[in-house]
């Protein structure tokens, strides 16, 4: 066997959130209703669907109701919403979705430019969504944003992020991401502190969440399985990006992760044909083109005609 040796990993598509949700050209309910309902054919552990957010503030994402209604299915797949505040979690609750993903910042600057409030508020805003949902089958993710740098700050407090964990783990919740949202980690910083957390939080499902900003987004991949994470979010077509920090752009894309983790022998469950045919229909339904290598070039296996010259 190769490297991978088999080992199941669990891969998140973001795309219809986390992507959409940065697109100036709307992209129409049926729309992503189909590609939702074409993505939960594809094997996914979990797939962000959208965001329980004032439609003033996401305006792209302003049919979550609907959308959260309309799509069929997978009892396989969790289907999980972004839910700002407690009214977010309360829309959530009545489409019935699996899980709400809370996100706040580990930087006290991007929190205060991205949420327009304190970390500390942040953390009592995102406490009273997880009482409120206590007890419930809707379960509870906590993505920590600026994990690996801050674009203003530079370097982030790595022991008041441990610190922030410990309080969300504390009350419950199932499971924890770790959020590269600017593209500022690199492999021996994400080494380490994949490796604590494994140790600290064993217990939580673990992900990691990297943006490919300055191309070191499989790199990053590479030292969180040797750490043995074992969650990665990807992004269809590599959209999506931070629109609170300047140049950064997009998540991993997930045709490139899963192709590198299929040659490497991992058992990511998703389907290459299934998501390359859905990253397709991208460029029809946003307007442009996608980041994504993989649909330029096709898979490794693909073999060109002898050239003569």
């Amino acid at each position: 066997m190769q490297n991978g040796s088999g080992k199941r990993l669990y891969i998140q598509e973001v795309a219809p959130r986390d992507g959409f949700q940065n697109e100036k050209q709307f992209i129409e309910t049926d729309e992503k209703i189909a590609l939702v309902d074409r993505l939960s054919g594809c094997g996914y552990a979990k797939i962000e669907v959208t965001s329980f957010t004032s439609p003033k503030a996401i305006p792209a994402l302003r049919d979550a109701e609907e959308v959260m209604s309309r799509i069929r299915r997978n009892p396989a797949v969790i289907y999980t919403v972004l839910v700002p505040n407690v009214r977010g979690a309360e829309r959530a609750a009545a489409c019935d979705v699996d899980e709400v993903n809370l996100v706040m910042s580990v930087s006290e600057t991007h929190n205060r430019s991205n949420m327009r409030m304190t970390r500390e508020q942040s953390f009592s805003q995102l406490s009273e969504i997880i009482r409120m949902l206590r007890g419930g089958r809707t379960r509870v993710n906590v993505s920590l944003s600026t994990a690996f740098g801050c674009p203003m700050e530079g370097d982030i407090d790595e022991a008041f992020m441990f610190d922030l964990m410990d309080r969300f783990a504390e009350q419950g919740i199932a499971s924890l991401t770790l959020c590269d949202t600017t593209g500022m980690a690199y492999p021996s910083q994400v080494s380490s502190i994949a490796t604590r957390a494994r140790q600290r939080f064993g217990g939580l499902e673990l992900t990691m969440h990297f943006h490919n900003t300055r191309g070191m987004a499989l790199a990053n991949t590479l030292v969180s399985l040797e750490a043995g994470i074992d969650r990665f979010d990807a992004s269809l077509g590599g959209l999506g990006g931070c629109p609170y920090a300047p140049g950064a752009s997009g998540n991993v894309c997930t045709e490139e992760l899963v192709h590198m983790l299929d040659l490497m022998g991992y058992d990511t469950g998703v389907s290459m044909e299934g998501i390359l045919s859905a990253g397709a229909l991208l460029p029809g339904l946003i307007g442009h083109d996608t980041p994504s290598q993989i649909q330029k070039a096709g898979l490794r296996s693909k073999r060109h005609p002898v050239l003569s010259f």
